[in-house]
């Protein structure tokens, strides 16, 4: 007889597998079209979430700088968490705030034709104490859009807002929060590797070794 972690840990298992056979993987071959594209174009990507989210931004931008090399002599994408500076978000927020805590540093940091990531896991919707939920990553994907950039969103739940506002917007259907930041780690590890593996053809087609 199962006990009720047992029982709560085979429930989730199940969701996750549900998940899994529900992805699109379309949209993930979307997500890893426009990175390839700023690979090739040398152009910067902007990663932006919240809370556990903000871990994940920092992971993905590691990842897209080194995991996508093949060697020490390639080339990764200039990527750039959000979150990462901690004496400069916390100077923003202290004296501008933290709604607009994303596109404040865009005025600074952005350049012609970058990528936005997303990472939410109720897409912009939902409330709490401080308000309406991610509505600064919300300001920083649209000054992207406004300036001719793409954008790529990771939500969950129904997908929010921010699956109507970017260009690939891959949604983790589930109503579970430690599920949805798990699934984005997984989904970013596909994007990164299934990425490598493009920029890997297109050199060896290119004899670019």
């Amino acid at each position: 007889m199962l006990n009720s972690f047992s029982s709560s840990f085979l429930s989730q298992i199940e969701e996750i597998t549900r998940i899994i056979r529900v992805t699109q993987i379309e949209k993930l071959d979307q997500a890893i079209d426009i990175l390839f594209e700023a690979w090739k174009d040398k152009r910067w990507v902007y990663i932006m979430g919240n809370g556990g989210s903000a871990s994940t931004a920092t992971h993905l931008a590691s990842d897209l700088a080194k995991t996508i090399c093949d060697s020490p002599n390639d080339k990764g994408i200039k990527a750039l968490a959000l979150v990462d500076n901690i004496p400069l978000v916390s100077a923003m927020t202290n004296d501008w705030g933290w709604s607009d805590i994303y596109n404040n540093q865009l005025n600074t940091f952005y350049e012609q034709g970058g990528v936005g990531i997303g990472i939410s896991v109720h897409g912009g919707s939902g409330t709490d104490v401080a308000g309406q939920w991610s509505q600064n990553l919300l300001k920083g994907l649209q000054y992207i859009k406004d300036r001719g950039g793409k954008t790529i969103g990771l939500s969950g739940f129904d997908g929010g807002p921010m699956s109507k506002l970017v260009d690939a917007g891959i949604i983790v259907p589930a109503e579970s929060t430690p599920i949805v930041e798990g699934m984005h780690v997984v989904l970013h590890h596909l994007i990164v590797f299934g990425l490598k593996e493009k920029i890997h053809d297109y050199k060896k087609q290119s004899n670019i070794f």
